[in-house]
């Protein structure tokens, strides 16, 4: 008896596209490592994905041309998808903090119509989720990787009221 063929990188990459997902480049870096004969350079790209509905993942790619790192941290951030709770899939549920390294941010849920105030690295991952209303705020640094793992740290602290009842063990009638 034969082992099931595993699908290739390709035929992986091929299905992750058939998907309605918005991929938001957060930044890009070119780095350089000087050896003998003078500097050799290499990309890191940030990618943020996300369904708008909900779901929401990041990921790091790094390469010595663009378009690779671009591909890499799409794949990784397709890989590392997470549900996060939205209130009236248009806000959050109420207000959180969270914290990666030196890097701190607020987010609070905002009154319809507002938009999303948010800066930096914030605003990529808001717009793929799929939360149109919020105030967010970064405290500390402004290094896009610390800002992007500290809005992730707060989104995954988030409770909707179904959920804490449901750890309390009430029914979500109870309401």
């Amino acid at each position: 008896m034969s082992k099931p063929r595993r699908a290739s990188a390709e035929e992986k990459a091929e299905n992750w596209q058939s998907d309605d997902l918005i991929e938001k480049l957060v930044a890009i870096k070119r780095t350089a490592k000087v050896v003998k004969g003078g500097s050799r350079f290499n990309f890191s790209a940030i990618v943020v994905v996300g369904d708008g509905k909900g779901k929401v993942g990041y990921g790091l790619g790094k390469a010595k041309e663009v378009p690779e790192s671009i591909r890499k941290a799409t794949e990784q951030a397709r890989k590392n998808m997470k549900t996060i709770a939205i209130k009236d899939g248009r806000t959050l549920f109420h207000e959180i903090q969270g914290r990666y390294g030196a890097g701190r941010v607020v987010l609070r849920p905002a009154a319809q119509g507002t938009g999303i105030i948010a800066g930096g690295a914030m605003r990529p991952i808001f717009e793929a989720v799929g939360v149109t209303d919020v105030l967010a705020k970064s405290l500390g640094t402004s290094n896009p990787h610390n800002l992007i793992k500290a809005t992730f740290h707060a989104l995954e602290l988030i409770k909707s009221p179904a959920m804490i009842l449901a750890k309390r063990g009430l029914a979500a009638d109870a309401l």
